[in-house]
């Protein structure tokens, strides 16, 4: 316990001090994450709603893989990326294996499946007659998709705090494709396996602590936009 709360007490100093390293650490962490959380939900969302109202042999199999998808272990999909990227592999050329950018590429495909999944869920739970009617009154087929959109802002915003949660903690995909290099491809999860392999417990401690501050913030944020239009369940008629 006395452990515990001496890395707490030297995470609090640090960010207090403004420690250059877990400055930089912890904002590649943050960049690294939201980029691909960004762009898992650029790509997610569209595949989600997709799959949700179309209807197309094949689609059942589509879906299954999805859903499969979403467990991806870590580990493997940093495997597979290292594998493309590695010098002598297919996309070997572009040299992207040990940068920020080949742990992007590890964490949307983690991410992705998450979104997409959880938007099919969140679109299939809609009234299906929300879409007919706002067809009836004239939307186009894009202003139809915007409307069944708001109307499961909720659920999606729950589908990216999903995939920020399950990439921003990963360690095993990163720590493959990143190598874990100092002042380049360092982030708050590795640096802290690092630091208790090394029996520095307190530093390893006080980055954990920063790494659950981290993601507390960005879910609050999240979390503030999901439920600013929550309707009470007292409004609702809840007994």
């Amino acid at each position: 316990m006395e452990l515990l709360l001496q890395g707490i007490k030297q995470a609090i100093i640090l960010i207090l001090k403004g420690d250059p390293e877990l400055y930089e650490i912890a904002w590649l962490s943050l960049k690294v994450s939201g980029s691909a959380v960004l762009i898992s939900m650029l790509l997610g969302v569209p595949w989600g709603v997709f799959l949700a109202l179309s209807r197309f042999p094949g689609r059942r199999f589509l879906v299954t893989l999805t859903n499969t998808a979403m467990g991806f272990p870590p580990v493997v999909v940093g495997l597979f990326v290292s594998l493309f990227l590695w010098r002598s592999g297919p996309l070997g050329f572009l040299e992207l294996l040990y940068t920020p950018a080949a742990m992007v590429i590890a964490q949307v495909i983690i991410a992705e499946p998450i979104v997409a999944g959880l938007t099919l869920s969140a679109i299939q739970q809609l009234d299906p007659r929300l879409g007919q009617q706002a067809l009836s009154l004239g939307a186009s087929r894009w202003q139809m998709l915007w409307t069944l959109l708001k109307e499961a802002k909720l659920p999606t915003l729950a589908a990216l705090m999903a995939g920020f949660g399950g990439v921003i903690s990963e360690v095993g995909a990163v720590m493959m494709v990143g190598g874990n290099i100092k002042g380049q491809t360092r982030v708050l999860t590795t640096a802290t396996v690092l630091e208790t392999r090394i029996g520095r417990f307190e530093m390893a401690i006080a980055l954990g602590f920063v790494l659950l501050v981290l993601a507390f913030v960005v879910n609050l944020v999240l979390t503030q936009s999901q439920q600013r239009g929550a309707v009470p369940w007292h409004i609702r008629g809840w007994k």
